[in-house]
């Protein structure tokens, strides 16, 4: 694959799929005109870009989708943050809008969008998967008291702002703030005590997500190369992208996670695919990755089957 190609498959990788995956979570209950809207908007953005990446109207429509997404998404996240750590959320979201534009606008951001993502999986895996092993371990009889774990998610957010802002200028800074935020993540998933669940694969597969982005930050810091940038883009998006859209769809079937074999395989699909797209192995890679997500539409339309019968 050529340098223009792999420009065009990260920019689909971040700016197609895991930014449609982030507005999903982020835009809250849209219903209407608003959200057919922001749809097509993105749909027409990756049919332009697909067929006429070099043109005015691919840029246009790009650009016109994370409009959309800021002007929706920013101001109700803002306005709901009162803590600075909270604040990081929103900031980081309109980060990644301006990041497209800097794309379409010639700037070479891709490195620094990757770094973004992370900061957005640090944040809302962290406040996603701690109070779910927490809810677990109580169930159990155990206690969890480091949760949230404030003072290292706050080191995490000023650890990654730096690391964003030194990839636009220095591969050395942003080398030592990447290994100091991927040390700072895997201290926090250490203390959330995961060896102490029991017959909860589903927690173990979401957490796997967060470790596949603690050992991404620190290769990519130690390398900063591209290879180690998948170890965060297919390892650490994919597998939190997949579980939990998985975990999301079982409940609202009235599933028990616990129980889905589909969530471990996923899970291991997406690390195979990791693997075998750092040995270089393309085919394999995208064979996994397509295997996982065709496992997770079987998933939904299991799911929407059950919740048909059951309502």
């Amino acid at each position: 694959m050529g340098a223009r190609g792999a420009q065009w498959h990260a920019h689909e990788m971040l700016f197609g799929f895991a930014l449609a995956v982030v507005a999903g979570n982020q835009l809250g209950t849209l219903t209407g005109w608003r959200l057919y809207l922001i749809f097509a908007a993105w749909a027409a953005a990756r049919i332009a870009f697909l067929t006429a990446p070099d043109s005015v109207l691919s840029d246009a429509s790009n650009i016109f989708f994370v409009a959309l997404l800021a002007l929706q998404a920013a101001p109700r996240l803002l306005g709901a943050a009162k803590k600075w750590r909270n604040q990081a959320l929103p900031v980081t979201l309109l980060a990644l809008c301006f990041s497209v534009l800097g794309f379409h606008l010639g700037q070479n951001v891709l490195g620094a969008a990757v770094l973004l993502f992370a900061l957005l999986m640090l944040f809302m895996g962290g406040r996603l998967i701690a109070p779910a092993v927490a809810g677990q371990l109580e169930r159990q009889g155990l206690r969890l008291a480091t949760r949230v774990q404030p003072r290292i998610e706050g080191a995490l957010i000023i650890a990654m702002a730096l690391a964003v802002a030194a990839s636009l200028a220095s591969d050395f800074f942003v080398g030592i703030f990447s290994v100091t935020a991927g040390l700072l993540a895997g201290v926090r998933l250490w203390r959330w005590r995961l060896w102490a669940l029991r017959r909860r694969p589903d927690l173990l597969c979401l957490a796997a997500g967060y470790a596949w982005l603690a050992f991404g930050l620190i290769v990519y810091g130690a390398f900063t190369n591209t290879v180690a940038l998948h170890f965060i883009t297919v390892g650490a998006i994919g597998t939190l992208t997949f579980n939990v859209m998985a975990l999301a769809w079982l409940l609202r079937a009235r599933r028990d996670p616990a129980r889905s074999s589909i969530i471990v395989w996923g899970t291991v699909l997406i690390a195979v695919a990791v693997l075998a797209r750092a040995a270089g192995e393309y085919y394999a890679a995208a064979a996994a990755w397509s295997a996982a997500f065709m496992l997770l539409l079987a998933l939904f339309a299991a799911s929407g089957r059950r919740r048909a019968i059951s309502g």
